[in-house]
């Protein structure tokens, strides 16, 4: 006869001291009793039988009957009492090493409750094969930690939503040398360390840590490396969405034989459907899992253990909260670093604000210092078109409060910000917050977010809130810097008008489009004349003043989307879409109306007047290149000027640009 393992040792204690009335008494319980009982009677007989004394035998033989059972009562009580306090110990072990796997679990933003449904499958498919006792215990075990070496892993890696680097994926590898070795501390009494160090070989011998091969990986991995892929990639994940059952299903098929120990795959699909069953009845299907969001239970609508259930579950969500709130703060932090575009930056900011908060439409204000008032500069959400470019002053309504106050608030109606709004728009909203956006001091504007279902926005909800928009507001003021910049050297200073640079960009932007759509664009260049009197005789500044009247006087006689840019000096040049011939002419004649009827008054009833000459070129006719074009309209504006010098009795010039038209740019 073989003696039993230690593993089998110790189940059979604790199975031979458990608790009375939890089982009946075993076969060495019995026979322990019976020989208690019948011993001493027995030894009383003899005795009597011997000596021929029988009233000795009478009297000793019921107290030898009572000592015997008192000594067994004791005993069996001091039985009790220690194996109470081994079930104690074991379970307290078990709950916590369901803790530590609860805590890695809600470590890891793309799972829920992933170690509890894998522990389902594993231990099932333990009983499909027939694994022993302990075995079946090692795969519970294994399901719960399999995952601990992750505690080793950044969490910006863990929860990248995308691939992997190859450096990236080298340092997730080292979580089941890590979860191995933090388990060798632990004396577990059936082999655990193995599923933990093998659940990612693969059957072709290209997985890892030991790139172990076929029958090579011990059964309890293979079964947990399957039934931990099947669960793994129904879960969301930011990059992709969870697959259904029958997809997950498919994907284990196409790994049969490569991946996946094709036998386990085999029985885990045949015997799929009782899984499932299992893991419904808890409550642990992906669909039905719990949600901090959810209304309260009453304990008059489930039992205790419900209850019991539910609150263990909020408080693995409140565990995953935290760790999805440092990653998604990790991320905002990282992602606003990435752009100095304004519009790229404000897109950044909403689905920043829409991963750590709910909302139903939030709005980004742009406050202008000059005008006095905050611009709707982004809107995403319900009511777009009606909310889009309202204009807020700061303390009107709660947007503006929030502004003027320079601090959040979240405890105002959300009608106070739509006032002016007739009732059918239909924009009515239960809750909102809104945040100033700052930088040093100064106001940049607001961020308000509004919802139909949330009746208050917690302080969690403000906390996390406040913490992005402090991100933002560097962010954002980095970025309208840059955009002041970028203005800035595409802008002429002293008119306000685009630059020689920015002619050339929107050049080959008309271009480009004329050659799409094969319909073609002027290219007019409009020249000052006798402007160089007006700074011999008034002075630069006066021509300063002259060159800004001009420059409007042209923008109005252009379309809203012409382009219109100083060239240099008093040169400006306009790119025009579309226009006959005809009507070309129609705008030069309009545009030397226009400038010679104006005069600058400078004080004194004295007045500086200047003409214009204005000459065009088509592009195609005369030039697909901005050089070729501007030299064409050149000749034909100093063919102008020539005529308007005849026209004033001036001497003409003589072909060649004038010296005072070389100047540099004004101002």
């Amino acid at each position: 006869m073989t003696s039993p393992t230690t593993s089998e040792a110790h189940h059979f204690a604790v199975d031979s001291f458990r608790p009375a009335g939890s089982r009946k008494p075993t076969r060495v319980q019995q026979f322990l009793l019976w020989t208690l009982l019948v011993a001493p009677a027995a030894l009383a007989f003899v005795y009597g039988v011997v000596s021929l004394h029988l009233v000795p035998y009478l009297v000793l033989s019921p107290l030898s009957i009572a000592a015997a059972y008192l000594i067994y009562r004791s005993a069996n009580e001091r039985l009790k009492s220690k194996t109470s306090e081994v079930e104690a110990i074991s379970n307290l072990h078990l709950a916590t090493a369901e803790a530590l796997a609860t805590a890695i679990d809600a470590k890891d933003q793309t799972t829920h409750c992933h170690v509890r449904r894998v522990q389902i499958y594993a231990a099932g498919m333990g009983d499909v094969f027939g694994l022993s006792s302990s075995e079946i215990a090692a795969l519970k075990a294994g399901a719960l930690l399999h995952d601990v070496g992750k505690l080793a892993v950044p969490p910006h890696i863990l929860n990248k939503p995308g691939r992997l680097t190859p450096a990236e994926f080298e340092k997730m590898k080292i979580h089941t040398v890590v979860g191995a070795q933090i388990l060798g501390r632990v004396q577990f009494p059936y082999p655990v360390i193995p599923i933990v160090r093998h659940h990612h070989e693969q059957w072709d011998g290209r997985g890892y840590p030991d790139r172990l091969r076929g029958e090579q990986i011990p059964i309890t991995a293979r079964i947990l490396s399957v039934v931990d892929c099947f669960d793994s990639v129904r879960e969301d994940r930011p990059f992709r969405r969870g697959m259904t059952a029958d997809e997950a299903t498919a994907l284990l098929l196409r790994g049969s034989g490569t991946h996946f120990d094709p036998n386990v795959v085999d029985q885990f699909i045949k015997n799929l459907p009782q899984f499932e069953a299992q893991i419904c009845a808890l409550g642990l299907d992906h669909q039905k899992l719990p949600s901090a969001h959810d209304e309260p239970l009453r304990l008059s609508d489930v039992d205790l253990t419900q209850t019991r259930e539910r609150g263990s579950y909020m408080a693995y969500d409140q565990i995953k909260k935290a760790h999805r709130e440092v990653y998604a703060l990790y991320e905002i932090a990282r992602t606003f670093g990435t752009s100095l575009d304004v519009e790229h930056t404000l897109e950044i900011l909403v689905e920043k604000v829409g991963a750590v908060v709910p909302f139903d439409t939030c709005i980004v204000y742009f406050f202008d210092e000059l005008k006095g008032y905050a611009t709707a500069r982004h809107v995403v959400g319900k009511h777009v078109e009606a909310l889009r470019g309202r204009c807020v002053a700061p303390g009107e309504g709660v947007t503006g409060f929030a502004m003027a106050n320079r601090s959040a608030v979240n405890q105002l109606n959300p009608s106070l910000d739509f006032n002016d709004l007739k009732p059918e728009a239909g924009v009515q909203y239960r809750s909102m917050a809104a945040l100033p956006l700052f930088k040093d001091d100064v106001l940049l504007g607001a961020l308000s977010v509004y919802s139909t279902e949330l009746v208050q926005y917690s302080d969690d909800h403000m906390r996390l809130l406040e913490t992005v928009t402090r991100l933002a507001s560097d962010a954002l003021a980095n970025a309208m810097q840059h955009a002041e910049a970028e203005s800035n050297a595409m802008t002429d200073p002293l008119t306000g008008l685009p630059n020689a640079r920015a002619l050339m960009l929107r050049f080959d932007e008309e271009a480009a489009r004329a050659r799409r759509t094969e319909r073609s664009f002027q290219v007019v260049m409009l020249d000052l004349d006798e402007f160089k009197h007006v700074n011999d005789n008034y002075g630069h500044k006066v021509g300063d003043m002259m060159l800004r009247e001009v420059a409007t006087i042209v923008q109005h006689q252009l379309r809203e989307y012409d382009f219109l840019a100083r060239y240099a000096g008093d040169e400006f040049v306009a790119l025009v879409q579309e226009v006959p011939g005809t009507q070309v002419e129609e705008l030069c004649v309009r545009i030397e109306s226009a400038v010679s009827g104006f005069a600058l008054a400078i004080g004194g009833n004295r007045h500086a007047r200047v003409g214009i000459s204005v000459g065009t070129a088509t592009f195609g006719d005369d030039g697909e290149t901005l050089d070729q074009l501007l030299m064409s309209a050149d000749d034909e504006m100093y063919r102008m000027k020539s005529n308007h010098r005849l026209e004033r009795g001036l001497p003409p010039d003589a072909g060649t640009k004038p010296e005072q038209d070389q100047v540099p740019i004004a101002g």
